[in-house]
């Protein structure tokens, strides 16, 4: 299992700050929307030069028709980053026709798509998709993997399923961490380090429990710890 420190400040100077302060630790760093239309590529070679060993997710969910999808992710290969996401919501036909864009180079980023947003309810999902969270996650990661994907993400809850419909390989990244047992905030499916662990979790996303804390570095120390 791996740790994805989330850049969700909400200025560039903060986000830099907090990186300067956890660049001792082997962490990836999870730049999401807000943050890259803010900042954008500049952001991310400004990562590099604190240290080049980070590993960046960048966490744009991908979701248009299948040809904008497949241009957008050509151009992400452009960034450097190491993983990006696209949402399974787009389809089977539009997540293989990324895939197939990006087997035209010789090394890729690592390519996931969401599942279930972990700020959903059961009621809220349901609302949208007429099915619940557990069958339409598994379905969206039946999906994926068929169209060559390497995995989704979801929230911990859906991880051990679908890693037995998948394979063990198939990697899956949970959002909505809370390791010590902090405020869920505006998530609902939040799970701490140890369930996630069982759970067969790949990647787990952490955010405000390590920007929010006195000693950001301390939090990262103890949450490898755990890991």
């Amino acid at each position: 299992m791996e740790l994805c420190v989330a850049l969700d400040l909400s200025t560039k100077e903060e986000n830099l700050d907090l990186i300067q302060k956890i660049k001792e630790h082997d962490v990836w760093l999870k730049v999401g929307l807000r943050t890259y239309i803010r900042d954008g590529e500049e952001f991310l070679k400004a990562i590099k030069k604190i240290n080049p060993d980070f590993k960046i997710f960048l966490d744009l969910k991908l979701y248009d028709i299948p040809n904008t999808m497949a241009d957008s992710a050509e151009s992400i290969m452009g960034l450097g980053v190491d993983m990006f996401n696209v949402h399974a919501s787009a389809g089977k036909r539009a997540m293989k026709t990324v895939m197939e864009r990006l087997s035209t180079y010789e090394s890729r980023p690592i390519v996931l798509a969401v599942t279930a947003l972990t700020s959903f309810s059961e009621d809220e999902f349901r609302a949208v998709y007429e099915e619940d969270i557990a069958t339409k996650a598994d379905q969206f990661a039946k999906d994926a993997l068929e169209a060559g994907l390497d995995g989704v993400v979801c929230s911990a809850y859906e991880s051990t399923s679908i890693k037995n419909i998948t394979s063990k390989e198939f990697m899956t990244l949970t959002p909505g961490i809370r390791p010590f047992g902090e405020d869920a905030g505006d998530q609902k499916r939040v799970a701490d380090v140890a369930f996630a662990k069982d759970a067969l979790v790949d990647f787990i996303v952490v955010g405000r429990p390590i920007y929010q804390a006195k000693n950001p570095s301390d939090i990262v120390k103890r949450i490898l710890e755990l890991i």
